[in-house]
């Protein structure tokens, strides 16, 4: 039997999604009409309303029903996500993120990945490059997440559970999602590192898509990269002695954080040593040229005006991982006893 054969020999794997809810939102409700449009359908679809006290709406005649798993405080998506796979029947267990539109076909390009001998251990894939919310901090946001993931490896590196899936006994196996994340934050990157060290396979499923609905705003923005992925991330960095070139760690981020790091410091110091206007201009003819074909993208998808106003976002992205870099050693160096940041809930 050919290698062709055996996969189609091999059944679809049953799949559970689940979905942890802070708020039964105008995000929330796009999510889970699309939820209810998927076809072919899961095997069930699992909201868990984490700590939220709204009532979920019911469906028209003929939506397809969903179980809801009510958690009376809110502890985190990390612990609502573990919550949902408790009580999952599925072979797999598909994470969505509450503000995503899901395409109608996710669960079949989802259940066909998994099939056969090849097949991984778990999956992600990305957002679309049709950001719901107007303005330029979210569509900047979220078109660089997408054109991140777009030119991410295929044999991936980490998890993202805001469109992933992972077989139902390895996540079991690994004891899930670090709880101890109480904020979203990094807590799939984490379990990715658990994944991989474990010896189990990743794949960015890039044809795996997802519409993101939130709307970003700028001091949100800085917050997130600076205190819910910079410093947890570059704690998790150390403890697993993992740095990959892949996604955000990629050469050409690195190389841009430490431009961005001394066109910051060369800038402030300039005005009493006028001749480190060089090595500001060196700085950002460097950050200039290594986001070249990032700008590209942005002027490909929404001209020249919206790249050239994503340009200081871009510097306070790399200024945010370069300042959480150094936090995040700090933090290592004077609480080694602690594995994580420990994040309180918002």
């Amino acid at each position: 039997m050919t290698g062709e054969q055996t996969k189609k020999a091999t059944p679809r794997p049953s799949i559970s999604v689940i979905v942890p809810v802070r708020a039964v939102d105008e995000e929330f409700l796009v999510c889970l009409r699309s939820l209810r449009a998927l076809d072919p359908a899961p095997l069930e679809i699992l909201l868990v309303l984490d700590g939220c006290p709204e009532e979920v709406p019911k469906g028209e005649k003929g939506d397809r029903e969903v179980r809801v798993i009510r958690l009376p405080e809110s502890e985190g998506p990390a612990r609502a996500r573990n919550q949902g796979a408790a009580k999952a029947r599925g072979v797999v267990l598909f994470f969505l993120d509450a503000d995503v539109a899901v395409r109608r076909d996710a669960i079949e390009r989802v259940g066909r990945a998994f099939q056969g001998e090849e097949a991984p251990d778990a999956l992600f894939g990305c957002y679309d490059d049709t950001p719901e919310k107007p303005g330029v901090p979210s569509q900047y946001r979220n078109l660089l997440h997408h054109y991140t993931h777009l030119n991410g490896n295929e044999e991936a590196s980490t998890f993202w559970a805001g469109c992933g899936a992972v077989r139902q006994d390895v996540f079991l196996e690994l004891g899930g999602f670090e709880e101890r994340y109480a904020r979203p934050s990094i807590e799939d990157i984490e379990l990715g590192y658990r994944m991989k060290r474990a010896g189990r396979r990743i794949r960015l499923l890039k044809a795996l898509r997802v519409t993101h609905l939130k709307r970003w705003g700028f001091f949100q923005m800085l917050r997130t990269d600076l205190f819910d992925r910079a410093v947890p991330w570059t704690r998790l960095i150390l403890r697993d002695r993992r740095f990959v070139n892949d996604l955000n760690l990629s050469a050409s981020n690195r190389i841009s954080v430490a431009a961005m790091g001394i066109l910051t410091l060369t800038g402030i110091a300039a005005p009493w040593a006028p001749v480190l206007a060089v090595g500001s201009m060196t700085a950002l003819l460097v950050l200039m040229v290594v986001n070249a074909p990032l700008l590209r993208f942005f002027v490909q998808k929404r001209g020249g005006a919206f790249a050239i106003r994503t340009v200081p976002l871009l510097g306070l992205y790399y200024l945010c991982c370069g300042l959480g870099f150094f936090l995040g050693i700090f933090q290592h160096v004077t609480r080694p006893d602690q594995e994580h940041m420990q994040q309180e809930a918002s």
